[in-house]
């Protein structure tokens, strides 16, 4: 089951067993926050995705609330190879569903067929100062290398039913580029959390919900999250989102 320099990893609250690899790819708070924040009936009729989907750990987290198919699509074959692992090892398979695809070839069959969509996309644009990282897996996982930010809310867009929600995860540096890009594709933003390391810093992270041609209006300012309290440790809301615990 397990490759060279892998380990599995426990998402306590949702009971779930992860592959990770330094090597290659381990997700972070970033993705339970998304996990935790993404709103998914309790049905087994809808059309869940879960784009840029690294090793699944997203779409492994919506298996949890729903009873619908859900599909993660991921550009790199090592973290889909992990993946299909971690659904395999969690027995989902009959629901989970993890495809190796560029979402820029995401085929127009597919289009206005999905209820929910996830996304924890690259954060970095190519063209922001710095090196790239010199690890390809993780260059590619946090750099715009194959895919923009409009082109994925253009791809979000043709992919969502109309009033299908999409919902991100992503750098509060970039939230105006975020609500101008969503909007320009008739995204409608409706909710907003910024998400703190602690009270004393900048917000380091953003959650926001999307509605395709949603209506105006309606939106709201979620209260932030803090991450940790004036000791360093989890704050109680947190512990209940990674460990299911108050």
């Amino acid at each position: 089951m397990l490759k060279k320099n892998e380990r599995i990893d426990q998402l306590m609250q949702y009971n779930l067993e992860i592959i990770q690899s330094s090597d290659v790819f381990s997700y972070s708070l970033d993705a339970v926050l998304l996990g935790d924040f993404a709103k998914v009936r309790n049905r087994d009729d809808l059309k869940v995705v879960d784009l840029c989907s690294g090793n699944g750990a997203v779409a492994l987290m919506l298996s949890q609330k729903t009873k619908s198919s859900i599909y993660g699509v991921e550009i790199q074959p090592e973290l889909v190879d992990m993946a299909k692992r971690s659904v395999k090892l969690n027995h989902l398979e009959e629901q989970v569903t993890i495809v190796e695809r560029d979402l820029n070839a995401i085929s127009t069959d597919h289009y206005d067929t999905v209820d929910v969509i996830t996304c924890n996309p690259p954060y970095f644009s190519i063209n922001e100062k710095g090196h790239l990282n010199p690890n390809e897996h993780l260059a590619i996982a946090r750099h715009e290398i194959h895919v923009t930010l409009k082109q994925l809310m253009f791809k979000i867009s043709k992919l969502l039913k109309m009033n299908g929600k999409v919902y991100l995860v992503h750098r509060p540096d970039r939230f105006l580029e975020l609500m101008d890009e969503m909007r320009s594709h008739a995204i409608m933003p409706k909710k907003v959390r910024f998400i703190y390391p602690n009270e004393s810093t900048n917000a380091n992270m953003v959650l926001i919900e999307g509605v395709n041609k949603g209506k105006e209006g309606g939106f709201q300012m979620l209260p932030p999250l803090y991450v940790h309290d004036e000791h360093g440790e989890y704050r109680p809301e947190v512990r209940k989102i990674l460990y299911g615990e108050g």
